[in-house]
């Protein structure tokens, strides 16, 4: 998709320097970058090595204000944030063709919007809603009563259990499983056997979320588990029944959430992060990786990092590391 480096600079609203008639048609980084190419970068160092290289536009911070190009540049306060939108208008998304794969199983009863794309071997349930311009890839099953917002994208081999409900531009990777039971089961003290609690909640999913490849997110029991609006979580990741995401939280691979936490607002998960059942994590926090948090225990202070297990304040967590190398270089 090319576009000049001044209509990038309009619609990302960064400062051009230069000449905005130069032809951009791909992203890059600077060690690979060829002409044709917008590159970033977010430190004064690094400058000269983009500018050495044979990208044909840099996008910089403040730090590139009154320097000599003969590259144009777009000065903007967030380097990586302004790349990344205008990473959208140079690679934009696969191009694929509406239709239905002669392989792909619709029932008579599932009502599919206009320009949706579905790919060979779907399995579309009964009553499924699907939103104009979404793409349901090979393999992919949509169960009974699913509902699906408009421009998803839903790749090959996810499984979307019965009644579950995605919003808007949504993005679930292969191999994910949304709505499936939650981890309940209820204990005879007369035989010792377990027995199933009923999981028969919901699994709604707002706008613009992304959910990483063979991640899986249970429904709730008796009521619905939530992801906010915006949460972005990674690869084998699980949440548990009855979770209540806020906006905007980012969870890192590998982590583990009991059944019925809170994740307020802005929340930030490490890797391999575990959290214990009914926690509650406040607008805000940051636990690093594998941090631990205790069952019904509450973590609150915005912008506050914690780590370790139990999670204890950064500050704390490495003074009690330092105290207890003392001890045992005593021994």
């Amino acid at each position: 998709m090319k576009r000049t480096v001044r209509e990038v600079a309009e619609i990302v609203q960064a400062r051009l320097v230069g000449d905005g008639s130069v032809t951009l048609n791909g992203i890059a980084s600077v060690a690979t970058a060829s002409a044709g190419d917008l590159v970033f970068v977010e430190h004064e160092k690094h400058l000269q090595a983009a500018l050495d290289s044979a990208a044909s536009a840099i996008i910089a911070g403040d730090f590139a204000t009154g320097v000599s190009s003969s590259k144009p540049l777009l000065i903007s306060p967030h380097p990586r944030l302004t790349f990344a939108r205008a990473a959208h208008l140079l690679c934009g998304k696969p191009q694929r063709v509406p239709g239905i794969h002669p392989s792909a199983v619709v029932h008579p009863s599932a009502v599919l919007g206009e320009s949706v794309t579905v790919d060979e071997r779907v399995v579309i349930g009964a009553s499924v809603g699907l939103g104009a311009g979404s793409w349901i890839g090979a393999g992919a099953v949509l169960s009974a009563g699913t509902r699906i917002g408009s421009d998803c994208e839903i790749y090959p081999n996810a499984v979307v259990y019965r009644g579950v409900r995605i919003g808007n531009r949504v993005i679930v990777h292969a191999g994910a499983v949304l709505g499936s039971d939650g981890f309940g089961y209820v204990r005879d003290p007369a035989t010792g056997r377990h027995e199933k609690f009923p999981q028969l909640g919901w699994l709604e999913i707002e706008d613009d979320v992304e959910i990483g490849a063979n991640t899986t997110i249970d429904r709730g029991a008796l009521d619905t588990t939530r992801i906010g609006r915006g949460a972005k979580i990674d690869n084998l990741v699980h949440i548990g029944h009855n979770c209540q995401i806020g906006e905007n939280v980012v969870i890192a691979a590998q982590t583990g959430l009991s059944g019925s936490i809170t994740l307020e607002n802005n929340v930030v998960l490490g890797g391999q992060v575990g959290i214990g059942e009914h926690a509650r994590l406040g607008e805000g926090v940051m636990l690093g990786g594998q941090a631990g948090v205790l069952p019904h225990k509450i973590l609150r202070g915005k912008g506050v990092a914690f780590w370790g297990t139990p999670a204890k304040p950064l500050r704390q967590h490495l003074k009690e590391l330092a105290a207890l190398a003392r001890l045992a270089r005593k021994e």
